[in-house]
């Protein structure tokens, strides 16, 4: 088995009886057992349950016609532990959960149940997720497979680091203001963050602007998940249209000549790092010898703007926390000012955003096709420094969450689609992500161009020595 394996190539090793998936699935927890006590990416497993479901699995293989197995048949997957998987827990990262097994998947966990993958294990995140990188005081630090002195982002940072690492080849996480996009960046691989309604969920968290998505190391990959995840859901509040065609089609299509608006300034007037810069222009000048058209553009954003956003996320503080004095301080302060706010607050809020969506989605098709930016606006910090700043001052967001999350957070409060391709490196050697976002409901579009990015400038083979 290659060392780093796409989700495509496994799932192909087993439909092609080369591997089965109690193989798959041994070497993937060897890999756990060699690597986890370094990153701390996996922080709970059930290894006699995923054999058991592995050994059940190989005995379907062997008795299944190859076209009647799942896509991804005995792939295995974890799950980031913000997120309800029947029989397993679901900490949140917090001391103030129990350990108790949930008894239901959330929908896209049974959509990846549905597609064949085995679903086994959970990766680390923030408590209960509101901070760029997978940190926190029950499980630990989470650290960057390309270099363990720093993070690798958040808030599924523990899934990130899995992939990069060569645990998993796929992995699952959410992005509510760059949950996806911020790890992918800081640990080279692909990361999408869909529209608002794309992936149906039993709840839509923060009005639909968190999503649920994979981390992976290819674009097809990722297209190919999608494809499985996906579907108009008519009992949601929130559905986006049917694509035309299924997304791994359209990822592997070339795009029409486009107009790519181009940012080279953060909003706030936040620095952003000469890595971050030379990732973007870089991403631009290849962009145009592919044949687009590169126009300016930015990403303004201002603080009135986003004071909804924040207020919002603050009157979600409402998961299943059985005793919220066990939580970390910055976590209570959230709460208190979330239980501080009046509905009317919140429903104001949630107007607010909605009228600042239509002005800054309708750029996309008038000013611009796609929008290219820096994922983050510097290069991975040093692992434990964002917990340790909410620590110290609980009732304040850190600059370094910001200078994190500031390019990407207009895209869920907006629900447009965007995604991080690891399209550079810095000279000290950390992945540096490029972002690209295209307008409503275009998940199509955007993989098309994201595809023709990666057979430009491939990265399949760009991996962290371990």
């Amino acid at each position: 088995m290659d060392a780093f394996p796409t989700t495509l190539g496994l799932a192909q090793l087993i439909r092609s009886k080369e591997a089965s998936p109690v193989e798959v699935l041994e070497e993937c927890l060897a890999r756990v057992d060699r690597l986890n006590p370094t990153l701390n990416a996996v922080v709970w497993r059930d290894d006699d349950a995923a054999r058991d479901q592995a050994k059940r699995m190989a005995d379907v293989v062997t008795t299944t016609p190859v076209e009647k197995l799942p896509p991804f048949y005995g792939v295995p997957i974890p799950i980031k532990d913000l997120t309800y998987a029947a029989g397993q827990p679901n900490t949140l990262g917090s001391w103030g959960t129990t350990d108790e097994p949930a008894t239901e998947d959330e929908l896209v966990v049974a959509a990846f149940r549905r597609a064949g993958f085995l679903v086994t294990a959970r990766t680390n995140t923030p408590e209960l997720g509101p901070i760029t990188v997978a940190e926190n005081s029950r499980y630990g630090i989470t650290r960057n497979p390309w270099d363990t002195s720093r993070t690798p982002g958040g808030s599924s940072g523990g899934a990130a680091a899995a992939v990069a690492s060569g645990m998993f080849s796929v992995a699952h996480g959410n992005d509510g203001g760059g949950s996806i996009r911020i790890p992918a960046s800081c640990c080279g691989l692909v990361g999408l963050k869909v529209a608002r309604g794309r992936v149906p969920a039993l709840e839509e968290s923060w009005e639909g602007a968190s999503v649920e998505g994979v981390l992976t190391h290819t674009v097809a990959d990722t297209a190919a998940v999608l494809d499985v995840i996906a579907a108009p859901d008519p009992l949601g509040w929130y559905s986006a249209p049917a694509p035309r065609l299924p997304f791994t089609e359209e990822a592997g299509a070339d795009p029409p000549r486009l107009r790519v608006g181009l940012v080279e300034t953060a909003p706030l007037g936040m620095p952003i790092d000469a890595a971050c810069l030379d990732a973007v222009h870089g991403a631009a000048r290849l962009l145009e010898s592919l044949g687009h058209t590169i126009v300016p553009a930015a990403l303004d954003i201002q603080l009135d703007e986003l004071a909804p956003f924040l207020a919002m996320i603050d009157g979600s503080f409402t998961q299943a926390v059985a005793d919220w004095s066990r939580t970390d301080r910055h976590i209570q302060a959230g709460r208190a000012r979330g239980m501080a706010r009046s509905s009317v607050e919140y429903v104001a809020a949630i107007k607010a955003l909605q009228r600042w969506t239509r002005g800054f989605a309708a750029q996309w098709g008038r000013d611009f096709d796609v929008l290219v930016s820096p994922t983050m606006t510097i290069e991975p910090p040093p692992a434990g420094q964002v917990l340790g700043q909410v620590h110290a001052d609980p009732d304040n967001t850190p600059g370094t969450v910001l200078s994190m999350a500031v390019m990407t957070s207009a895209f869920n409060i907006s629900g447009l689609p965007a995604i991080s391709l690891p399209l550079h490196h810095s000279p000290s050697g950390l992945p540096i992500g490029v972002q690209l976002a295209t307008g409503p409901f275009d998940e199509a579009g955007l993989l098309r161009i994201a595809g023709q990015l990666e057979r430009a400038a491939p990265w399949k083979d760009r991996h962290p020595t371990l």
